[in-house]
């Protein structure tokens, strides 16, 4: 029974795929040489582009992030070759870049619970779809 257990458990881990995707900006290996020269925003969104978030409040700061991202079957989704690239902007001149690699990065810890919504609707699933009902028009009637 054991062994029947240990070759099921090994035939689903090994049917699970290993992915790797990489999420948000692909930064050049060079990086940090190539943004040393970058002088004006017009160079650096030639580099590498728009930036992801620009800061609203105190100094302007322009956020480029990318990561891999892994899967590993039935195991935890990690993240690895985390890189962020901050860049000081007053106006169009680039002040100052800073790059923060993996182990520079804080752990965040996400919570668990959700916000509540004011006047939010919660249906069940009977409900919604009872309220879809004759929201549709049939398709070719150009409605």
């Amino acid at each position: 029974m054991k062994k029947i257990i240990l070759i099921l458990c090994c035939a689903i881990v090994s049917a699970c795929t290993f992915q790797t995707k990489h999420r948000g900006y692909v930064f050049p290996d060079d990086l940090a040489d190539k943004v040393a020269t970058v002088k004006t925003t017009a160079q650096l969104e030639d580099l590498i582009g728009s930036p992801q978030v620009k800061t609203v409040y105190g100094d302007e700061v322009w956020i480029y992030y990318g990561a891999d991202e892994n899967y590993h079957g039935p195991f935890p989704l990690t993240y690895d070759n985390k890189t962020v690239l901050l860049v000081w902007v007053d106006g169009r001149r680039v002040t100052q870049t800073k790059i923060l690699h993996d182990d520079e990065l804080p752990d965040v810890k996400i919570d668990g619970d959700e916000t509540e919504i004011p006047a939010a609707i919660e249906l069940n699933a009977m409900q919604e779809l009872f309220n879809n009902i004759g929201r549709f028009s049939p398709a070719g009637l150009g409605q």
